[in-house]
């Protein structure tokens, strides 16, 4: 790729690796952009250089250490600014390459509000809904009963579940949308929303397309996505298990048809809902790489990111659909920094221990490691583990296996969730919709067996000694005052398991995870009514509110907004009434 040089990354954590790894193959030399958080991360380390920013959402400082630091193209990565226009152009206009569509089709196909108009204009369904930034409150709410609920409102310049809020009662409506708003605006620097009817009981089914300039369009296939939680994906699977020959032609040929209609070049992907009668609607073009890309890559042999540097360099894909063929099948389970036991909320903390399973046909991506602190100013994704098959019991077995010997101790994790539903019948049968994991499952976290006790310090030469070898039991891993069994994290103290708990028997409000106060909305001698939003949070892009579990009055106030929390941390303190 002789046109292709020196490439900025814009980008952290292990798709930043992942991209580095790329140039690698690729004979082209790696910058990476770097937070003060991120100097000593894996990316940094592997990188030819980096610079240094203060955010992956200034756009105009990262464009300035492209040019300062000699690169001659970025590339975004996913999140952060990958789907802003502006951005794309500011690279556009300093002479750099952009890997990535161009502006005008990020323009039409970024905003989910304009990927409806395009979607619609290429004859394709799309889901009901309204865009609300042109209506009066009073025209919102009418619209809104109209279209009825439930509904969703959505980033409009943005995915991955920012700015999603449920409408299950109009009533609600408002709150809704304003919540939905201050998301979006911290996600992607944009506030606006627009609703969309929610259906339910339906599959989540994305198609990967490559596009080039030199007039070749191909589709690779279905990912099912449809395992998700907050709106946002935890396991991914290729093929789809409800996708058969025709419909896959279907969703194939409409998501081309959307992608040449909107001007588009480089790797996207377009995302429909299919439901159980075979119906489908278009939900949105992602302009971007999919974090569930290695799926694909694992049954069809393409690697993405390198399919995006050639079209980037304005080479010719070699490549055509009658030539796109898929082999086995392929899933893909995201590890979270999350407490499945407390509705997915955010956790944090250092990884005192990592083990990463070593096993034949799995593929971990990850820049985690050992001694890493986990914060809550970016997403929570860890890992993603992948795992190929000859077919999907092959792929299921194998990923189970490889996820039972991924160790992190230290930080709560999703992976008790993870080996909790890859067991499940409804998902081994392939029959979940989007809604499964908040109507069907519930948490169930194994008692820690009896015996086990934080291990102290082990950077302590005495403890060290004392302890060269433990007896734990069978499944029991502990680091620190840490330990992992089943996939499920504990803190330990002597021999006893910390509890964490939303509401505490003293009337104390606390913590559900660390975060950054946004608001505190009572004052002392406030009277409060059960339900009441009394707090609002902020952790790794997500909203989190704090509600009043019984009517009373405030008692006492611990936090202001602006205040960075721990877990477990005090907040208001209340009298029932």
């Amino acid at each position: 790729m002789a046109e292709l040089q020196r490439l900025l990354i814009a980008n952290r954590g292990e798709i930043a690796l992942r991209i580095v790894r790329a140039c690698r193959e690729s004979g082209i030399a790696s910058v990476v952009a770097v937070t003060p958080s991120e100097r000593a991360g894996a990316p940094a380390e592997l990188a030819d250089a980096t610079i240094d920013i203060d955010s992956y959402l200034d756009a105009r400082a990262i464009v300035e250490g492209a040019v300062r630091t000699g690169a001659d193209s970025v590339h975004p990565g996913y999140g952060f600014l990958a789907e802003d226009a502006a951005f794309a152009q500011l690279v556009l206009d300093a002479g750099l390459r952009w890997v990535g569509p161009p502006p005008e089709a990020m323009r039409a196909l970024g905003d989910k509000v304009a990927a409806r108009a395009v979607a619609e204009a290429a004859g394709v369904p799309v889901v009901p809904g309204l865009d609300i930034d042109h209506f009066s409150d009073e025209a919102v709410r009418r619209e809104a009963a109209h279209l009825g609920t439930p509904l969703f409102v959505k980033a409009s310049a943005g995915g991955g579940g920012r700015g999603m809020r449920t409408v299950r009662d109009l009533d609600e409506l408002g709150a809704m949308v304003a919540a939905g708003r201050r998301e979006a605006q911290a996600s992607f620097g944009d506030g606006r929303v627009f609703l969309e009817r929610r259906l339910e009981r339906v599959r989540h089914i994305e198609v990967q397309v490559l596009l080039d300039d030199h007039g070749t369009g191909v589709h690779l296939g279905e990912r099912d996505c449809s395992l998700q939680r907050r709106h946002q994906k935890i396991v991914e699977e290729s093929p789809s298990p409800a996708v058969d020959p025709t419909l896959r032609s279907a969703l194939g040929e409409a998501a081309i048809a959307i992608a040449e209609r909107a001007g588009y070049r480089g790797a996207g992907t377009a995302e429909f809902l299919v439901d159980d009668h075979g119906s489908w609607w278009f939900l949105e073009l992602n302009a971007r790489l999919q974090v569930e890309h290695p799926v694909t890559e694992a049954v069809t042999g393409i690697d993405h990111v390198r399919a995006q540097l050639t079209i980037a360099a304005g080479e010719r894909l070699q490549l055509d659909q009658s030539q796109v063929s898929r082999r086995g099948h392929a899933i893909e389970a995201r590890v979270y920094a999350e407490d499945p036991a407390t509705g997915f909320l955010p956790t944090g903390g250092r990884v005192e221990r990592l083990d990463l399973p070593q096993w034949p046909g799995v593929r971990v991506d990850t820049a985690l490691r050992e001694g890493d602190v986990v914060g809550t100013g970016f997403d929570p994704l860890l890992a993603k583990v992948i795992a190929w098959g000859e077919n999907r019991p092959h792929a299921f077995s194998r990923l189970s296996a490889a996820l039972s010997e991924l160790h992190i101790v230290g930080v709560a994790t999703n992976l008790g969730f993870l080996l909790d539903v890859l067991d499940h019948p409804d998902v081994i049968d392939g029959l979940v919709d989007t809604d499964w994991v908040e109507t069907v499952w519930v948490p169930q976290v194994p008692p820690l067996p009896e015996g086990v006790s934080a291990s102290g310090d082990p950077t302590d030469p005495w403890v060290a000694f004392g302890s060269a070898r433990r007896d734990l039991p069978r499944g029991v891993v502990v680091a620190g005052a840490a330990a992992q069994y089943r996939g499920w994290g504990y803190a330990l103290a002597g021999d006893e398991l910390d509890a964490n708990e939303l509401s505490r028997n003293d009337g104390s409000l606390v913590a559900p995870m660390p975060a950054t106060v946004l608001s505190v909305d009572v004052a002392t001698g406030d009277a409060v009514v059960a339900g009441q939003v009394v707090a609002q949070l902020e952790a790794m892009k997500i909203q989190v509110q704090v509600n009043a579990p019984s009517s009373g009055v405030v008692r006492s106030v611990h936090a202001r907004a602006g205040d960075i929390v721990a877990r477990g941390a005090r907040l208001i303190e209340l009298e029932e009434t």
